[in-house]
């Protein structure tokens, strides 16, 4: 589970961020002016890019976050068992099961043979498109 840390006024839409130590992708992002008493604040909505659940974040713009580094790689689909789908990376040759996408657009891809795009994160794993 790599990580780095960058400033909250540096992040935009679309990317990556912890909140509650959960990888969320940031859906919306806005900056409030400074006030007599404290520095401008920023308010992040970001959805769980495991989960799908929405989390919100209001900290300074100036503050510090960790942000999670997702591996983006592409594996090939080797079975189908029932709800899950087994792959092997096309780098490591590593094989693993992983839950079947709930788009059914993306569900329909997955075929044996066919070459598939997943995110991951420590022990997380996701597909995210067909090839």
């Amino acid at each position: 589970m790599e990580k780095r840390i960058a400033e909250l006024r540096s992040l935009k839409e679309g990317r990556y961020i912890l909140i509650d130590d959960v990888p969320c992708r940031i859906s919306k992002m806005s900056h409030s002016k400074p006030g007599k008493h404290g520095g401008a604040k920023v308010n992040i909505e970001g959805t769980g890019i495991f989960d799908g659940k929405k989390r919100n974040l209001m900290k300074p713009a100036s503050d510090k976050t960790e942000v999670p580094v997702i591996d983006k790689r592409v594996a090939q689909v080797l079975t189908k068992v029932q709800d899950n789908v087994q792959l092997m990376d096309m780098e490591s040759y590593e094989t693993f099961d992983i839950p079947m996408p709930q788009d059914p657009e993306t569900a329909n891809l997955m075929q044996e043979g066919k070459e598939v795009f997943y995110i991951s994160w420590g022990a997380q794993k996701k597909i995210t498109a067909g090839k």
